[in-house]
């Protein structure tokens, strides 16, 4: 029985290295993107929560008006 050198048994490690450093490599891009996607998501929806914020103090002020003014006529 031949046994392997151990360049034959370097060269098999080396070659799992690199096949799993590819794995992980692959496996890193997805999450970059998905992080990216993430992001994005969250940038809009903290946009629209700013808007509905700004909706709801307008809206505040409306009621605040209408207020001073029912007061007004009451007297």
């Amino acid at each position: 029985m031949e046994s392997k050198t151990m360049v034959d048994r370097l060269g098999e490690k080396v070659s799992q290295i690199l096949n799993e450093y590819h794995s992980l490599k692959g496996e890193n891009e997805i999450m970059r993107n998905e992080l990216m996607t993430i992001k994005a998501n969250c940038e809009l929806k903290d946009r629209e929560i700013e808007k509905l914020n700004e909706e709801n103090s307008m809206k505040d002020l409306e009621i605040e008006e209408i207020v001073n003014k029912i007061e007004s006529i009451l007297g």
